[in-house]
């Protein structure tokens, strides 16, 4: 074996995992890859998404292409591209309205666009780096974690700021606990999960984290009063009881993690990772975790989006060597 030899071998074991459009040729998966949709002449990343339910329209930012990605999963195509925005980070469809929430990092703004033109409508003006965005849709709120430590309350009718709530660092992932009024948010810049009390709008606890940090992605099961938080350092998945912050859990997980979703029919948890990877977790009638698939997607496909109105999980990649971006479709077996 001369010295070229080896390293091509080591090219075709690699890619002999996977197809080129991110397909894991592992048979029998929780996830059966569907499609593969292409975003001609986007770049750079790609961070949160939206779906437009009725239309099967998902909504995806484009930080470094300072736009909205408009995806139409029915005919498989890029349908549409909102432009002009700063940064793009989270993004929020609201149905009653018909409208779409963008949340801009460079310059703290929330705009509000109308779903069916994409002509903007008006603009909430946070302080600064609007990030991570929910919608409350029994409530008709909107929460935004912007800033150095805050999360912002929207009237989801009006699109009137109601209140802004304080935080000990930037906010990442955060999740509405509808059953307890709660909101769990995570600070990775302290190593902390605070909750809202969301009757008195202010933060009333702080849960430290100690075996890891940078706790970004976070995921929730209201039924069983569980949080789900994803750690970079070391990549961990941590799980702990909602009630009182006490770890249930501690899982060895891949690179990178950058979304958690818990699928509440299926009892499994879906994360996707900058290390080219998607693993499901499945909850055992014990009530403990055991992982039971890993998918190849490819490097940097970190951001996904959990749609079990349609039975489906997507993860995007974006723009590598000699390929575009794409959207890769999977349908949840």
């Amino acid at each position: 074996m001369n010295k070229f030899t080896l390293p091509i071998v080591m090219l075709i074991i690699f890619f002999s995992g996977f197809h080129l459009n991110g397909q894991s040729r592992t048979k029998n998966n929780s996830l059966q890859f569907l499609d593969s949709i292409p975003l001609p002449n986007i770049t750079g990343r790609l961070d949160h998404m939206a779906l437009d339910e009725k239309r099967q329209l998902v909504f995806i930012t484009a930080v470094n292409y300072n736009s909205v990605v408009v995806v139409d999963l029915k005919n498989k195509t890029m349908y549409h591209t909102i432009t002009g925005l700063r940064k793009p980070h989270g993004v929020v469809y609201i149905p009653q309205s018909n409208s779409i929430v963008v949340t801009s990092g460079a310059n703290g703004a929330c705009d509000v666009f109308d779903a069916l033109t994409f002509q903007k409508k008006l603009t909430i003006q946070l302080s600064s780096d609007a990030d991570n965005i929910r919608y409350d849709s029994t409530a008709q709120k909107i929460y935004v974690g912007y800033g150095s430590g805050g999360i912002a309350i929207i009237d989801a009718r009006s699109f009137k700021l109601m209140q802004e709530i304080k935080l000990t660092g930037h906010p990442e992932s955060f999740q509405i606990d509808r059953s307890t009024n709660r909101l769990y948010v995570n600070v990775p810049d302290t190593r902390k999960i605070e909750i809202i009390d969301l009757e008195k709008n202010r933060a009333t606890a702080q849960w430290d984290l100690t075996e890891a940090q940078s706790n970004f992605p976070m995921s929730l099961d209201e039924t069983y009063h569980r949080l789900f938080i994803g750690c970079r350092y070391p990549p961990k998945l941590l799980i702990l009881d909602a009630e009182n912050g006490k770890q249930i859990a501690s899982i060895d997980t891949e690179k990178d993690v950058d979304d958690i979703y818990f699928d509440k029919a299926r009892k499994q948890i879906y994360l996707s990772y900058g290390s080219g990877f998607v693993e499901v977790f499945k909850m055992n009638t014990s009530g403990s975790y055991k992982r039971t698939d890993k998918i190849i997607t490819g490097l940097m496909a970190r951001t996904s989006l959990f749609i079990p109105e349609l039975n489906q999980f997507i993860v995007a990649s974006p723009m590598g060597t000699n390929r575009p971006a794409f959207l890769l479709v999977y349908h949840i077996n």
